[in-house]
């Protein structure tokens, strides 16, 4: 019955399974996520070589002149090193990691789950897939609250494949982008694009790209070329935030 069993959970049958549950699903980037990973075992003993999280999102990227959506991982963390799960046993195991910095938000398109996989030699792995809500910190919350202040409205969230200019350690940047409503850039600007590069909880670097309304036959002509836009790059720090609607109204005002 032992090596019937064994054949069955090497297929999947009666193998160990896996969940992970977290204290909370909604964190903010820089801040500790924890949680446990629970494990079930099956009708047999089984080696478990690892346990290991990955914390993944999905990105468009140009392919063979085509757009596609691949999943791109964040980070991975090993959970604990290899034991031996009897029949029937159930643990608990708990972890605690700190979320990137990089990690992106929880708007438009944009999610990040976790996967939990457990590493059994001769077997189906068991998977778990768990969703968390990445919600921004205060600074990065104030630039959008005072971009909105400013008449721009939200028009799509993407992760895109990074250009190498702009690449740091993923290979994927999170884009906002925004269209005037109302306020002082309404019929002045076509769009406003905006990128966040945390350096820490408390300072961020922001790439803009400032996208003007095309005006007579040289405006039209100049976006056709793709010089209507201007691209700036801009450090926020949290001092900055009393002050920040007006910081960026002056930036901004400066290439529209």
């Amino acid at each position: 019955m032992s090596f019937f069993n064994k054949m069955l959970a090497s297929v999947g049958i009666g193998s160990a399974k896996v969940d992970t549950k977290l204290e909370s699903d909604k964190v903010m980037p820089g801040s500790e996520v924890k949680g446990i990973v629970e494990i079930q075992g099956g009708n047999t003993e089984q080696h478990i070589s690892d346990i290991y999280l990955t914390l993944n999102t999905t990105y468009i990227k140009e392919s063979d002149d085509k757009k596609v959506n691949v999943t791109g991982q964040i980070e991975r963390y090993h959970i604990t090193e290899a034991f031996t799960l009897n029949a029937n046993e159930r643990r608990e195991i708990p972890f605690s990691f700190i979320l990137p910095l990089d990690t992106p938000l929880s708007y438009g398109r944009t999610k990040v789950w976790l996967a939990t996989g457990l590493d059994i030699k001769n077997a189906v792995d068991p998977t778990d897939k768990d969703y968390i809500t990445v919600i921004p910190n205060e600074l990065v919350n104030s630039v959008l609250h005072a971009v909105s202040n400013l008449g721009f409205r939200i028009r799509e969230v993407e992760c895109e494949q990074a250009p190498h200019r702009l690449r740091k350690r993923l290979p994927f940047i999170q884009e906002f982008e925004f269209v005037p409503t109302s306020g002082a850039f309404r019929g002045r600007l076509d769009e406003l694009e905006i990128v966040f590069f945390p350096v820490s909880q408390n300072q961020t670097e922001i790439l803009m790209q400032v996208d003007r309304k095309a005006r007579g036959l040289g405006g039209f002509l100049s976006e056709a070329l793709s010089m209507d836009e201007s691209n700036l790059r801009l450090m926020i720090h949290q001092s900055d935030i009393p002050n920040l609607q007006q910081k960026l109204q002056s930036v901004i005002a400066q290439y529209s």
